[in-house]
């Protein structure tokens, strides 16, 4: 990196770090301030369901396929839930074209248990006829531009998509497994949202920026659910969080989970 941009990025740093010292941000959010959250459903014609946030400037959009699908040999009573994320080489300059890196991979993991873990979706009630047929829900993401916490923008767009989503209607005839052609609601139970926050000098701030993900210590996930429950968490980056931090971190969690809850249901047509 050439030395100009070198002392570019060391004079944004100690201005970064000079207003989180006063309890203010680079784009003036609060500490604890969200983005400003956009959510629109229904854009991909060929999906089950569909949706595109923009957290900011970060986008993503998600799309549900389903069709009927095999069961794990170790759950032959559930059917399946996946989530798969790309980020797109236009979202940003670090991205190269070819199969998900270790970012996607992650980004993926901790929306996927977020949902998983939440019972979002009763996978027990996906089957056609245990152990031989089940639905098979595929929830695949784009992220179309990034300016960080990728982990919400993209748990906002798989939640609203599979609150939206319609599914096909197989019964069973003998051994075989037919399409009515009639659709059916995602049978959906929960509303799960993860709110993610990072660490920078000892001081916590909710959803990050890209240019504030460039210099955090460490940076925690937590999905709540409808109840104020937490049912997930990750942890990213090798630094540590304080007892006191982890603590506020699941209060922010709480609260701005059910203010974004309400957008998403707002946004989905959800009661």
């Amino acid at each position: 990196m050439p030395q100009k941009s070198y002392v570019v990025e060391a004079l944004r740093k100690a201005q970064l770090l000079e207003l989180l010292s006063k309890g203010t941000r680079l784009d003036g959010r609060a500490l604890d301030q969200v983005r400003n959250l956009e959510i629109q459903t229904g854009l991909i014609e060929k999906a089950n369901g569909s949706a595109m946030v923009s957290l900011g400037k970060t986008q993503v959009i998600a799309g549900v396929m389903i069709d009927k699908g095999t069961p794990f040999p170790d759950t032959p009573d559930k059917g399946l839930l996946i989530v798969g994320a790309e980020v797109l080489p236009m979202a940003a300059s670090y991205v190269e074209a070819g199969p998900p890196d270790e970012k996607a991979i992650e980004l993926a993991r901790v929306v996927d248990r977020g949902v998983r873990e939440s019972e979002m979706i009763d996978v027990s009630s996906l089957v056609i006829k245990e152990g031989k047929f089940v639905y098979a829900v595929f929830v695949d993401v784009n992220v179309l531009n990034v300016d960080g916490n990728l982990f919400d923008a993209t748990n906002y767009a798989v939640v609203s998509a599979l609150l939206t989503a319609n599914m096909p209607e197989f019964v069973l005839e003998g051994d075989a497994v037919k399409n009515t052609g009639r659709k059916m609601p995602v049978p959906v139970s929960k509303i799960p949202v993860s709110l993610t926050m990072a660490s920078i000098n000892g001081m916590l701030l909710a959803d990050p920026t890209a240019e504030e993900e460039g210099v955090m210590d460490a940076r925690i996930t937590l999905t709540t659910v409808d109840d104020g429950n937490i049912c997930a968490g990750q942890k990213g980056e090798p630094g540590s969080l304080t007892q006191e931090q982890i603590l506020t971190a699941a209060d922010w969690a709480i609260s701005r989970g059910k203010e974004i809850r309400a957008k998403i249901k707002e946004a989905t047509h959800r009661d």
